[in-house]
């Protein structure tokens, strides 16, 4: 999935950002991202397995747990951003977005088992 996040990224950086700047392309990735993420979902469940309500709960915390390491990590030590732009697009009241895009990301497997009509127990 991050590989995938990655090339989102890319191709944003590449076209949407001269078109609508930064941050406002960041908003845009944050629901193109998501229906990337639900796709990739929808095409794994069944690896993936899941047999009751918790694991697909376990797998969406686990993947919300792993974008937000990789996501502040990479833009801290490797894009080199501070503290202040890496949280810029997680505060909602400035029109941060990637709130929705975690909440998504959370989601994601109970959602990719409702689309494919894989039955969980509870």
């Amino acid at each position: 999935m991050i590989v995938a996040e990655i090339a989102h990224g890319i191709t944003r950086a590449l076209t949407l950002v001269p078109l609508v700047g930064q941050f406002r392309s960041n908003q845009i990735g944050v629901f193109t991202g998501s229906a990337i993420l639900l796709g990739l979902a929808t095409l794994s469940i069944r690896w993936i397995g899941p047999t009751r309500r918790r694991d697909l709960l376990q797998a969406g915390a686990v993947w919300v747990v792993l974008t937000l390491a990789f996501e502040l990590l990479f833009g801290r030590f490797v894009a080199g951003l501070s503290w202040q732009q890496l949280c810029a697009d997680y505060n909602m009241l400035q029109g941060g977005l990637m709130p929705i895009g975690l909440a998504v990301l959370f989601v994601a497997p109970w959602l990719a088992a409702w689309f494919r009509g894989i039955r969980i127990t509870t």
